[in-house]
Order: C-alpha cells, then sequence, then structure tokens
C-alpha cells in the first residue's frame, strides 16, 4: 500500500479515448475486459484516471458532476476502462437522478466484458446510502469491485488509517486501496487489480 509523501514513478500507458455512451447502442464492441469507474462527483474519479494513466484523459471540472455519459477508454491495447458519471450531485433534479439509475444499471447488467468496478470515495466520507446501493447492484451481478479511498493526502498517517478500518465496516471482504491522485500513490496497487486479478 503507498502512502502519501512516497515518490512513486508511474509509467504513461498508451490511452485511446473510444467513444461516450448513453445506452447498450452506443458502448462500442467488447472486444476486450473492461474495468469500470465510479464514484461521487466530487470524490476526484476523473483526477484517478488521469494519475493511473499518467496523462490527462479524462477532462476534470470544477462543477461536479458534468460527466452525463458513459466515456470510454483503451488502455495499453489490453483493456477498456469506462468513466461513469458520479453521483450525488446536488443540481441534480428527480429525473436526472433517475436517468442516471437507469444509464448504470443497465451498464452493469448488460455489459458482458465487464471484469470489475474501481468505486472512488473521498476518504473524508463516510459509507452512505448510494455506495451500499451501488454495493447491491454489483453483488447483486456477481461484479467484482475494488474500493479506492481517493485524497489521501489531505490526512495525515493515523487519521488515514482510521478511515480506512471505519469503511472496511461496511465494505466487508472487498479490497480497500489507499490512493492520491494528486501525489499518485498507490497506482501500482491499482494496476496490480487492472491486468494481474481482473
Amino acid at each position: 500500500m503507498d502512502l502519501p509523501g512516497r515518490t512513486v514513478y508511474i509509467a504513461t500507458m498508451k490511452v485511446k479515448f473510444l467513444t461516450s455512451a448513453l445506452d447498450v447502442k452506443g458502448y462500442p464492441p467488447g472486444l476486450m475486459p473492461e474495468v469500470a469507474v465510479v464514484g461521487r462527483s466530487n470524490a476526484g474519479k476523473s483526477s484517478f484516471i488521469n494519475a493511473l494513466t499518467n496523462q490527462k484523459i479524462a477532462k476534470v471540472s470544477g462543477t461536479p458532476g458534468k460527466t452525463r455519459l458513459l466515456n470510454f477508454f483503451e488502455l495499453d491495447e489490453k483493456l477498456y476502462m469506462v468513466d461513469m458519471p458520479g453521483y450525488g450531485f446536488a443540481t441534480g433534479d428527480r429525473q436526472e437522478v433517475l436517468g442516471w439509475l437507469n444509464m448504470c444499471e443497465t451498464y452493469f447488467r448488460e455489459r458482458k466484458t465487464l471484469k470489475g468496478v474501481l468505486l472512488i470515495m473521498d476518504i473524508r466520507r463516510g459509507w452512505e446510502e448510494e455506495e451500499e446501493m451501488l454495493k447491491g447492484w454489483l453483488d447483486h451481478n456477481k461484479i467484482p469491485f475494488a474500493v479506492l479511498l481517493n485524497k489521501s493526502d489531505k490526512l495525515s498517517r493515523s487519521p488515514m488509517l482510521n478511515r480506512k478500518q471505519e469503511i472496511a465496516k461496511s465494505t466487508g471482504d472487498v479490497p480497500l486501496v489507499i490512493v492520491s491522485a494528486a501525489k499518485k500513490t498507490g497506482m501500482e496497487d491499482v494496476k496490480a487489480f487492472l491486468f494481474k486479478k481482473w
């Protein structure tokens, strides 16, 4: 487990943007294993993807909840990564939220090449109703997932490890990895899931 403050070399991946999709008709052909990235709108999802690949492929917005489509990328000609719309955005009206639920549930149910989901959380937040709902979907569809506790650079070591223990009470045996998109720490641990385990 990488901890904030450690200098880590991150290799740049070969990345290609494939498409943005609203529904099944827009998904690219399932030619490779696929991993989805999901999380709250302000959890640092796009920053994490950029840190993982060591390049700016996902647009980082100052306004949470800007991503409204499923954005598909190809990584190192080995897998697809899907940047999913963030949830919990304050400006979303009920119709928008229902649209998000339908889009994501359809994706989890229909995408047969999906091998796992990376749930990005701000380490300073608790496990809430939305995370529990997402866990329920993934468990129901038998999709493996890992929880990445992002923004760990905002905490010192002791509070950071305490937060991990607290969240572990809700996640059970789901893998928990401490990461920092800002410091690019924890990325090699994540790659172990992407390229070896999943």
